[in-house]
């Protein structure tokens, strides 16, 4: 069977996946602040329309000493939705964090227990 567009896949939406080594000791820590201000902040996006669903994290059995232990997934509805995404967070960011200026330092705070070693971008191709 041929189909219209001649794919056999529709375009899917788009997600991110942030790889995440948390420091010895710390897990529980970072775990904590997901499951508090982080879920805050992704709540006041999906309400802002600027993801589709509160993103998912997951604990992971990491292999070596720079693996992840968690993933932290979000996800968009397509790769438009990343267009100026930082400008359309701020005013997000700034509700939750109480200032842009207080939430660049909770982030370095954060980097004491935790390190970002990475993460990409995939978008879902759907099966027709």
């Amino acid at each position: 069977m041929a189909y219209a567009d001649g794919r056999d896949y529709t375009d899917g939406s788009v997600i991110n996946v942030a790889a995440i080594r948390t420091v010895d000791g710390h897990f529980d820590e970072y775990m904590h602040w997901l499951a508090t201000t982080y879920k805050k902040l992704q709540e006041a996006q999906k309400k802002a329309g600027l993801i589709l669903k509160l993103p998912g994290s997951w604990s992971f059995e990491a292999r070596g000493p720079n693996d992840p232990d968690v993933y932290l997934i979000t996800e968009y509805k397509n790769w438009a939705a990343l267009d100026g995404l930082g400008h359309k967070t701020d005013a997000v960011i700034a509700e939750v964090a109480g200032s842009l200026e207080q939430a660049d330092h909770a982030q370095a705070e954060r980097a004491k227990i935790r390190t970002v070693l990475g993460s990409q971008t995939m978008q879902a191709a759907v099966l027709k």
